[in-house]
């Protein structure tokens, strides 16, 4: 795997620590393996990172720390880290932790910390928790040189991928079957696993946006949702196709096309400085004038990274959640999204059309080059 580097992660976190001294907070709490691995290169399914505006520790526990200990000796540690192993149990070692470091006034992420644990630091830790929202998905929101690097090679290998994958639609196999195969080509490929469970939407399934591979045998006249995706060096990457199965009636070649060119239209409006909402806005657009406005029920896009679903949200403008003032960023250079406009009816079936999109001072960058014509089998 290829990781981001010790000065990479040394501006990552200060970073962070500046938005501990603007919050007057003199440690954090990171707990979201995501945000952990942003942060550390540590990536595990347990661990905790008690930053401080001078330091940090990461806490492990047994399974993690012979892992932890032989990154932080790397040449790629983060700095002014250290190790320690868990004592009793994590919040325990929490308190001894940020006792150790002199922090009273503790932040928390406030999404990834269950109530249990809230109420068991709040009684024990001998300073103030507070809640934070999103320190470091934002930090993450915008891409830096390192992982544009990676999402530039998963998308290449992901377009590459998609004539193998299409040529897996024939009539008589099962959308099961087809999602297992999907699943091989991608390892086939290069990448460490499948981002999210693969969708294979036959026929009427097709309408359902997230439809889950059944037994259904794929038939003549069918249409095909087809949204992969793999990780790759601890990225995600995201792409949709839509297949006919035999002649595509004029119907399915209206849908498609009305798909493409909101699809097109909104990629063409993204630019530095554009609200996301705008985005979404020119693809409903296009739909509205082709008369499927209401057959459009999602979101445009969702950001790409560590996660398949991260900041930004590219969809409708809406008032912003309380806490969260990220509902409707300004697109800005090193940002990655999918962009990924559909139409679904009941009885006909559905299409969707996803590509990677990566924001740059002239525009935008598709990371998913791969045919978006209507492919019939």
């Amino acid at each position: 795997m290829v990781l981001a580097s010790d000065e990479m992660l040394g501006c990552r976190l200060e970073r962070l620590r500046m938005d501990l001294t603007r919050l007057d907070l003199d440690a954090l709490v990171v707990s979201h393996p995501p945000n952990l691995f942003y942060l550390t290169n540590f990536e595990a399914s347990a661990g905790i990172l008690v930053l401080a505006r001078d330091g940090g520790v990461l806490i492990v526990d047994f399974r993690y720390l012979s892992s932890a200990e032989a990154l932080l000796s790397s040449p790629l540690a983060p700095p002014h880290l250290e190790v320690t192993l868990v004592e009793g149990s994590y919040e325990e070692t929490i308190c001894t932790v940020a006792h150790r470091l002199g922090a009273k006034r503790i932040g928390v992420e406030a999404r990834h910390l269950s109530l249990s644990r809230w109420q068991w630091l709040e009684q024990s830790l001998s300073g103030d928790l507070l809640p934070t929202t999103d320190l470091v998905e934002h930090a993450r929101m915008v891409k830096d040189e390192h992982e544009i690097e990676v999402l530039r090679t998963a998308g290449l290998m992901l377009s590459g991928a998609v004539d193998q994958i299409v040529a897996l639609i024939r009539v008589g196999r099962t959308e099961r079957e087809i999602a297992a195969e999907v699943n091989a080509t991608l390892h086939r490929v290069g990448f460490d696993r499948p981002a999210f469970e693969t969708i294979v939407a036959s026929g009427p399934n097709s309408a359902f946006p997230h439809a889950h591979p059944g037994e259904r045998a794929l038939q003549h006249g069918d249409l095909v949702v087809l949204d992969f995706g793999g990780v790759h060096d601890g990225y995600c990457v995201d792409l949709t196709r839509t297949v006919c199965v035999g002649r595509a009636n004029p119907e399915v070649t209206r849908l498609h096309s009305a798909v493409l060119e909101a699809q097109t239209a909104a990629l063409a409006a993204i630019r530095p400085g554009v609200p996301a909402s705008s985005v979404d806005h020119v693809a409903r657009l296009v739909l509205d004038n082709h008369g499927l406005a209401d057959a459009f029920g999602h979101s445009t896009g969702h950001g790409l990274g560590i996660e398949v679903h991260e900041l930004p949200r590219v969809g409708r403008q809406r008032p912003a959640a309380v806490g969260h003032d990220l509902d409707d960023p300004a697109l800005a250079v090193g940002m990655v999204f999918t962009v990924e406009p559909g139409v679904y009816l009941p009885g006909v079936g559905g299409v969707r059309i996803e590509d990677d999109a990566l924001v740059t001072e002239a525009g935008v960058e598709i990371l998913t080059e791969a045919s978006r014509a209507l492919v019939v089998r």
